[in-house]
Parts: C-alpha cells; structure tokens; sequence
C-alpha cells in the first residue's frame, strides 16, 4: 500500500471511544492487550456500556486497570476469564464471579490463533505509526500479534505517550478502528526490599556466572539480585520480561548482551513493566526486541542459549521438589505464567540452571513455604523432575540427581530454623525419610 492510500486508510478508521465499543454485542468474547498496553480508554468505554450487555467474557492475562467488569453487580453484563490472577480481578475469581483458565503463557497465542478460544473484538493499544505505516505494540506483544490477526474486530487506542519498542510491529491494515487518546502509560512502582530478600539475593547472585543470559520474574527477589550483580560481566537478557533494575546494570555495563548465544546485543522479551525512567530507556531503543510469548517463551528457543540461568519465585515447595507459584489452597493468587517454560528451557541449556527463589515463611513467620506437603487446593506449577536450585534467605539447595530423601534433607536445611525439626517430623510420619 502507498503511503498516502495507508494515510486515507488512517483518517478513515478513527472513531471515538463510545462509537468503537458499540461493535461489542451481548455474548461476544473480548479480549483485552494485556500489562501496560491495556488501553484504559476503551477498558473504561466498554464498562460504561454495561446496561445495555449481557454475558459478555472478557480475557486477558496481567491486568494493570482497574478491573471494574470484574467488581460485584457487573455479573450479568461481563464474565471475566483469567489466563492469569492478578490484583484487580483476584478477588473476583476467589469469589467465583470470575474464572480462571490455567495456561502456560508460551501457549496463549495458540488458544487464539487456532480458534480454541475465538476472540469476537480485540482492545489493544499503540504508538502512532511509523512513515510506513507500521505501529509499535509499545509495552507488550506477547498475544498481540496472534490476536490482531485472528479476532474479528481490533480496536486500537492509539497513544502517543505509549514508548516506541523495536522488534514485531502492527501495520494500520490489521485495525478495524482506531481511537486517537494520549492516556498516561502505567507505570510500575519499583518494590520494597527488606532483609530476608537481600540475602536471598546473595544466594542467588551467587549462582550466576560471568556471561550467563538471565530470565528474572516479577517483585523484590528478582529486583533484589540485580542489586547483587554489579560485580558481574557480559551478562545477557532473554526474559519473559525487565524491568528498572535491568536498566540500571545495562547502563553500568555489566549486561550488554554479547556473549548471547542468540540474538546477540538484544534485550528480548515479550512484555514491559517499569518507571518513566525505564520507558525513556526502551523508547526507540535498538538494542530492546519486543517478540510474541510463543517464541520468547518457548523451552527450545530458551534452550539454545549457553548458561541460561532463569530466576522465578514461588509460594510454597514441598520436600519433594514440588512448587506451588499460583494458589493459596483453594485461592488462586496468580498463573502459571512463565515460570515453567523458563525452567524447562534452563534445563536445556548447556551449563544452564533454573532457581526458585522464596522466603522461607509466610503470614508474618508462622508458616513454613517449605512443607511437606502443598495445601490442599494448590497447583503443582513446576514439575518436581524440572526443579534445579531452590534458595531461601537460609541457603541454596540443588536437587539435580537427588533422592526424595535426600531432598527432604536438603529442603529442610533451608526452611526457617523454628520449623526444621516439625519438619523433619512430619517427613518421618508420611513416609518421606
């Protein structure tokens, strides 16, 4: 297409907000661009027509809105679907006005693309396009892609306030409407980091050789080992996503992506979350590669990556190597995510290692997150056959090549020393040791 045929194309699909939700019908499933490319215009036009819908289910995995189709007396206009349990919907699908739908995160484009979960309308959000007419997903491409091109109807917000990220792009073509709206971008206010992480993160600093390429989850642990890698050289990033605290090491040269087995000199991911500080770093950046969750993700692209060493937490592992990063017994708190392609990709990798990160208790101390047994409810996010290092701020453990009793033993040298002995108790009673 020319350039002037893609401009009148342009001029031609811009509506406002109220008219460009209209295409939402009763029972139609809405999918909504998910962590900071959630487009809060068309979120907040589509709420707005609550009275006049019925059933319809909105989809979506990290949501950094305000989650009002979720909130009591919505019921019967929206039904939300969560591939992921995040703050503004949790509530709702622990009180089963929601629903979850577990998923690993690599697999997201597929449930689109190959009509397993077929999207009616696509709200998504981008940067003013390019003299080609290409626009930038910005902040988040993971399903993206997949989803513009299969859903019936796209509605993009389009943002100027949105960073320009390299790497895939959306052409004009691919929109069905565009609503023109300079909504701040959200922003990620960076975590508090107390003691019990900082020594976690020497542990795990530790563990990270010199020209490793990195994969870090999201809070205080993985920000907390950044603080410990000054020392380090040649580091490298291929991660689900990155944040402030990469920035930080990136501008003091300690990650600069050389010694990257693939996409030497990138920072890959899928999605972003930081500062305005951090979005200045990635804007126009063209050592920062936006790419769908379907190949950052996946174990085999993870894999070919010399010393890949991916980074994750949890909320529980028992004495078997089990972990549990998704649910408080029959409370979901999160998904799967990520953390199970990172850790079967690391384990591909030659010299790699996969590392879960967890303070050893919970509620204030009084529960132990290394136990015997999961709660009754959990989910068994990572496989206890994929698990390599698992580090509380007491030590690291590697269970590679060990027994279930040696696990016991091992696991029970990192709890919290109050419970160590209950611990080894209660192993005894079930048969573990």
């Amino acid at each position: 297409m020319s350039e002037n045929n893609w401009r009148d194309s342009y001029r031609h699909k811009i509506i406002s907000a109220e008219q460009a939700l209209k295409n939402v019908k009763s029972g139609d499933r809405v999918l909504l661009h998910s962590t900071g490319s959630e487009p809060p215009t068309l979120v907040n036009a589509l709420v707005e027509r609550a009275p006049e819908l019925v059933g319809v289910e909105i989809v979506h995995m990290v949501s950094l809105g305000h989650g009002k189709y979720a909130q009591p007396g919505m019921e019967k206009s929206f039904r939300h679907n969560g591939l992921f349990v995040g703050a503004p919907t949790r509530q709702a699908v622990i009180d089963k006005r929601a629903d979850f739908t577990p998923v690993l995160y690599s697999q997201v484009p597929r449930l689109f693309a190959e009509n397993i979960l077929p999207v009616d309308v696509f709200l998504m959000q981008v940067t003013p396009p390019d003299e080609h007419g290409y626009c930038s997903f910005g902040l988040s491409v993971d399903y993206a892609q997949a989803a513009s091109r299969c859903s019936r109807i796209v509605i993009a917000q389009m943002n100027s306030n949105m960073p320009w990220t390299e790497g895939e792009k959306i052409h004009l073509d691919e929109l069905t409407y565009i609503v023109e709206k300079d909504d701040p971008v959200f922003e990620l206010t960076p975590p508090k980091i107390g003691d019990v992480e900082r020594e976690i993160g020497k542990h795990v600093a530790g563990l990270i050789p010199d020209g490793a390429t990195l994969q870090l989850g999201i809070g205080a642990i993985p920000d907390t080992v950044l603080l410990f890698l000054k020392d380090k050289k040649d580091l490298g990033i291929h991660s689900e996503m990155f944040s402030d605290g990469v920035m930080a090491l990136a501008e003091a040269g300690v990650i600069n992506n050389s010694r990257k087995t693939i996409n030497p000199g990138k920072f890959i991911a899928t999605f972003l979350m930081g500062t305005r500080k951090f979005y200045d770093f990635i804007d126009h950046n063209p050592a920062v590669e936006m790419h769908p969750v379907n190949y950052v993700n996946d174990p085999y692209v993870i894999g070919q990556h010399d010393n890949f060493v991916s980074i994750n937490s949890a909320l529980q592992v028992d004495l078997t190597g089990q972990v549990n990063a998704e649910a408080i017994g029959f409370k979901h708190f999160s998904g799967i995510g990520g953390q199970a392609d990172f850790v079967r990709g690391a384990g591909r990798s030659k010299g790699g290692k996969s590392i879960i990160a967890l303070p050893s208790t919970a509620s204030g101390g009084t529960i132990s997150r290394i136990c015997t047994e999961l709660d009754r409810g959990s989910a068994v996010t990572t496989p206890r056959g994929d698990v390599h290092y698992v580090v509380t701020e007491f030590g690291a453990v590697d269970l590679r090549g060990k027994s279930l009793r040696q696990r016991a033993f091992d696991l029970v040298s990192i709890a919290h020393p109050k419970f160590r002995e209950s611990l080894l108790k209660e192993a005894v009673e079930l048969g573990r040791i």
